[in-house]
């Protein structure tokens, strides 16, 4: 290394220091004005609380994020025309006078670090790669945007398209591991344009295997909550992933950048507090995920909503008063009309067919209707006729009845669905009490919309504890005055001496709040989902504000999309916008993939009729071996001699469901202890044993 390299690495390691040295100063006082708010003693009253609650959020969250910083904390410097300097990292950093020593990288200003090329330089005359290992500068990697100064790409990769190749190609080349990384030193400049795409809308982000798709959109997600964080920090980001081993293996991402108000999920996870992890054949699957459902099921709904066939004889204390078929006919229209949903609007129900009956009693009786009402109604309410009539009439009913009983009632179901092939009908049967499958949850999700949650217990439970919170005060109030304590309040003594308040995340009440409204949403393997399961999206974020990643020529569920025209149509017609509300980027770049595999998942999609959009792979690679195989033994021969090749890297075994448990068996004897991963973070071992469905999204 030359004198002059030598003094540019030390240099860079001076502002990369003096850099560290903020971030931990950054530390100290968040760790400072974290304490503060957790200890002030706040005058008692809700507003108060509230506003301490959301200071404790604030600052943990900012102290999350200077936590999730010391990792490559600077990894870039552009040299602009103008002769000024800007150094780019994970977060942005400033001198006591607000004089900004480090840009976020997903600030504007950074913007050319990613996009500047040497036909359009965006006013940059160096942009360079700062590569480093914990605190200290290890080397560095400068483009010169200048076209004589760049080398040609190499396989049709055009070196403008690839900005660092040193450092990608580095980043490429490293040991795998069972978590993904992020890739904010080394995204490139399509990436790049796509994780910077405006908030509003469907954005559709398709690619081969290997080009960056989940990545970018889990980028593009901290993007949006740094760039729109006063319209997405309350509401939060949902991710949805094909299972739980993707989930963790992509769990790291968005820590990594400084973000927690995000959710991750599979589609068995979106109806809270159910994992829906149970199997079921494929054609079963595809039924329950026909739009045609939503209809199956609100049909269940209103069939819960009856009228007897003939007048029912009361007694009430002694007396016999008629309940008549116009009489709940009438009382249900009304219900109905609320336009709530069929737990909520049962109050309506009942308390208008109580009104009609208390008429009717009140004649019975000889009295005065509007002089004894709170007496008839209450007399109706104590009978047990009539309280058999109301339920029978308009019965509170939860989701997982309701399904359940479709499934499990052949003339439910025939009732619900009058349109659907009896074969297919005869499918759907299945006892009560079966486990959940993740087509269930859109139907769940779907039930849950109609019905409501009856809220009567809810308000029972508010009432009991303001009634808690008065008697507490109280007692605050009695202790003071017997004391003679002067300059506290009750509400102060209260909170003083009340246990610590949970705190909780963004993400933390999203999860376990069905009717949550996020703020975006991104779906990993989207070509996946059925149209039952976009409903279920769309619910969580009414706006449409969605990054949709997938690959049509990936799809494998039956109920999945192979157009995304009609992929995202109900879910965009259905509120009435007769705008196209979605678009499509496309990678095109494969960076992972080498380039021997893509061209024979090229000639198979192309010997199955489909013709795959080009993709270019820069990375070389031998060509896939192909061996037949006739026993388990042979398998385990090939696992084995992989794992001890000294290579680094992963070793996967894909599988059919039914051969998973022999195998990791067989490999677990057959190799050393912990070689083989079990469970969700199998991914951290060596070798994973894993079936089509669990290998979704990990190529």
């Amino acid at each position: 290394m030359g004198a002059s390299r030598e003094r540019e690495l030390a240099a860079e390691r001076a502002v990369v220091g003096s850099l560290y040295e903020r971030l931990d100063l950054a530390r100290q006082r968040t760790r400072e004005d974290l304490r503060r708010a957790q200890h002030d003693q706040t005058t008692g009253t809700p507003a108060a609380m509230t506003e301490q609650d959301a200071f404790v959020r604030l600052y943990t969250e900012r102290l999350q994020a200077l936590d999730a910083a010391e990792t490559r904390l600077c990894f870039g410097r552009l040299d602009l025309a103008d002769g000024q300097s800007r150094y780019i990292g994970r977060l942005g950093l400033a001198d006591d006078d607000q004089r900004p020593l480090l840009t976020d990288w997903r600030a504007p200003a950074a913007e050319p670090f990613y996009q500047a090329t040497n036909a359009d330089p965006r006013g940059v005359v160096r942009r360079r790669h700062i590569v480093t290992a914990g605190r200290e500068v290890t080397s560095l990697e400068d483009d010169v945007l200048d076209l004589s100064a760049l080398a040609e790409g190499d396989a049709g990769v055009n070196a403008e398209d690839i900005q660092g190749g040193g450092v990608l190609m580095a980043a490429l080349a490293a040991r795998r591991t069972g978590r993904m990384h992020d890739i904010v030193a080394t995204m490139q400049a399509e990436q790049d344009a796509i994780v910077r795409s405006p908030l509003a809308g469907i954005l559709v982000v398709e690619g081969a295997p290997g080009c960056g798709k989940t990545v970018v959109a889990l980028h593009r997600a901290a993007y949006l909550l740094y760039t729109y964080r006063d319209r997405l920090a309350r509401g939060g980001v949902l991710i949805v992933g094909p299972n739980r081993i993707f989930l963790r293996y992509i769990g790291q991402v968005l820590p990594a950048l400084g973000e927690t108000a995000a959710v991750l999920a599979t589609p068995g996870q979106l109806y809270p507090g159910l994992d829906a992890t149970a199997w079921e054949p494929a054609e079963i699957a595809a039924i329950k995920g026909r739009h045609v459902m939503a209809d199956v099921i609100h049909r269940a709904v209103r069939a819960r909503q009856r009228v007897p066939d003939g007048p029912r004889q009361l007694d009430v204390g002694g007396t016999t008063i008629t309940l008549t078929p116009e009489m709940v006919s009438a009382a249900r229209d009304r219900a109905r009309a609320s336009r709530r949903p069929h737990n909520l609007a049962r109050r309506t129900f009942a308390l208008t067919l109580l009104d009609s009956l208390a008429r009717q009693l009140a004649d019975a009786r000889n009295i005065d209707l509007d002089g004894h009402r709170d007496i008839l109604i209450g007399d109706l309410r104590d009978a047990r006729d009539v309280r058999r009539e109301v339920n029978l009439a308009w019965m509170p009913v939860t989701p997982e009845q309701l399904v359940g009983d479709l499934y499990a009632d052949p003339a439910r179901l025939a009732q619900a669905a009058p349109s659907m092939r009896p074969d297919d009908r005869a499918l759907l049967e299945r006892p009560r009490g079966a486990a959940w499958t993740p087509a269930d949850v859109p139907l769940l999700d779907e039930a849950a919309e109609l019905l409501g949650v009856e809220d009567e217990a809810e308000r029972q439970a508010q009432a009991r504890a303001d009634a808690e919170r008065r008697a507490e005060q109280e007692y605050a109030e009695s202790v003071l005055e017997m004391t003679g304590t002067r300059g506290v309040s009750a509400e102060q003594m209260m909170d003083r001496y009340a246990g610590p308040r949970e705190v909780l995340s963004v993400a933390d009440r999203a999860a376990e709040d069905r009717e949550w409204v996020y703020g975006h949403v991104v779906v990993d393997e989207a070509q996946e989902l059925s149209p039952m399961m976009w409903r279920v999206l769309a619910r969580r974020c009414p706006s449409l504000s969605m990054t949709v990643v997938g690959d049509l020529d990936q799809t494998a569920s039956a109920a999945g999309a192979d157009d995304w025209a009609v992929a995202l149509r109900d879910i965009t017609k259905s509120r009435h916008r007769t705008e196209q509300r979605w678009r499509v980027e496309r990678l095109t770049v494969n960076y992972r993939t080498p380039r021997p595999f893509m061209d024979l998942a090229r000639r198979v999609l192309m010997a199955c009729g489909r013709e795959p959009a080009t993709v270019e792979s820069i990375r070389d690679g031998a060509p896939p071996v192909i061996v037949g195989m006739s026993a388990l033994d042979d398998v385990i021969g090939i696992v084995s001699a992989l794992a001890h090749s000294g290579e680094a890297g992963r070793v996967a075994v894909i599988t059919a469901p039914s051969l998973v448990g022999d195998l990791q068996a067989h490999l677990s004897e057959a190799l050393p202890t912990g070689m083989v991963g079990r469970g969700d973070d199998r991914l951290d071992s060596v070798v994973s044993v894993l079936t089509v469905a669990q290998a979704k999204g990990l190529e």
